[in-house]
């Protein structure tokens, strides 16, 4: 399935620069100095990465967010958010915050 162009425009817009845009995990995702900053998901949404455990404990009890699965495998470090948490632009920024947040605090690659 492919990405969602209008998702993957309005996070071209809110992105720290320069991203580079790949095609990865079904979707396409945005990379800050090689680390995987948000990516938007072939299935809808967006997957990100959260480090910090108790801050993605809490996010996991958020209506349309839950880790993310590749095949049999559910992922301790990535989420899923549904298409329904990334409604406005304020709630799309926030995410996508997270995700440049993480991909920052990883050295480069």
């Amino acid at each position: 399935m492919a990405h969602d162009e209008t998702l993957a425009t309005r996070v071209r817009e809110l992105i720290e620069q320069p991203a580079v845009e790949r095609r990865m995990f079904g979707g396409l995702a945005f990379l800050l100095d090689g680390n995987l900053a948000v990516c938007v998901s072939g299935r809808g949404g967006l997957l990100l990465r959260v480090d910090d455990d108790a801050e993605r404990a809490r996010l996991l009890t958020r209506d349309q967010v839950g880790p993310m699965v590749m095949g049999s495998r559910t992922s301790t470090t990535w989420l899923e958010v549904g298409p329904g948490a990334l409604r406005t632009r304020r709630q799309l920024a926030a995410w996508v915050a997270r995700g440049v947040a993480a991909a920052r605090s990883r050295p480069p690659k």
